[in-house]
């Protein structure tokens, strides 16, 4: 006999159990600039209340370095390939694969010769990613509006 996995009904209640924590909101992600904190390594976070996803891609040869953070993440490939290291587990992850980075735990990617995309969710939202990525965009007005008043 097959175990119960839980009661689809309670888990699409429409019953609301506390107050919405702010109206819902839809992304395109394509629409937004990555912002590249290394060469050939682009980011486009997205923002929740208590979680983010930012879209990575990596070009043939870049690199995220070994690094830790307090963060939990979790890495979910969705084209290419890139070589993981989790705490010293190397792998080559692959469309489909998923590694999950507990906060503190040692890790960074790499590719060689081929690209890769991928996303990763963030809980809670990486701070330090946040503030990198508000500063790139800040920098990017700044050198906008310099080029404007000059011409």
């Amino acid at each position: 006999m097959t175990e119960s996995l839980g009661d689809a009904a309670s888990h699409f209640t429409t019953e609301a159990h506390g107050e919405p924590a702010g109206p819902g909101r839809y992304v395109n992600v394509d629409a937004i600039t990555p912002v590249e904190f290394l060469p050939g390594l682009g980011f486009r976070p997205v923002l929740g209340q208590r979680a983010m996803t930012n879209f990575v891609s990596f070009e043939p040869g870049a690199e995220a370095p070994r690094h830790v953070h307090e963060e939990e993440q979790i890495v979910i490939v969705l084209d290419g390939e890139f070589t993981f290291d989790l705490d010293g587990d190397v792998r080559i992850m692959r469309k489909g694969d998923v590694a999950i980075v507990p906060a503190w735990v040692p890790h960074g990617a790499w590719t060689t010769d081929s690209h890769c995309v991928e996303v990763d969710v963030f809980c809670p939202p990486r701070q330090s990613l946040l503030k990198l990525a508000a500063a790139q965009a800040e920098q990017a007005e700044q050198a906008a509006e310099t080029s404007g008043s000059e011409a």
